[in-house]
């Protein structure tokens, strides 16, 4: 897929990767170039599983600098209901 960058150095990422990489507008990534290549990756590692009939928030081990608070969950919850996360 090909896209051009406007002058004001702005390129749209086409819909069908934005939905199928959970994008939605606020969401903040890390851009970074190495290798010849523009590597983009969105801040937060945190995922949803479902357990049962529950969505359950999850960080893999690796990413997890410290235990997640009562108000690190509800402000992901706040997140995840606005779809901004």
């Amino acid at each position: 897929m090909r896209i051009t960058i406007d002058r004001s150095g702005r390129l749209v990422i086409p819909k069908q990767i934005r939905d199928i990489a959970g994008l939605w507008p606020g969401v903040q990534l890390d851009v970074e170039y190495r290798d010849g290549k523009i590597e983009m990756e969105t801040v937060s590692r945190v995922k949803l599983v479902r357990k049962g009939s529950l969505l359950v928030a999850t960080v893999p081990r690796k990413y997890m600098r410290r235990k997640l608070t009562h108000e690190d969950t509800m402000r992901i919850l706040g997140l995840v209901r606005q779809r901004k996360l």
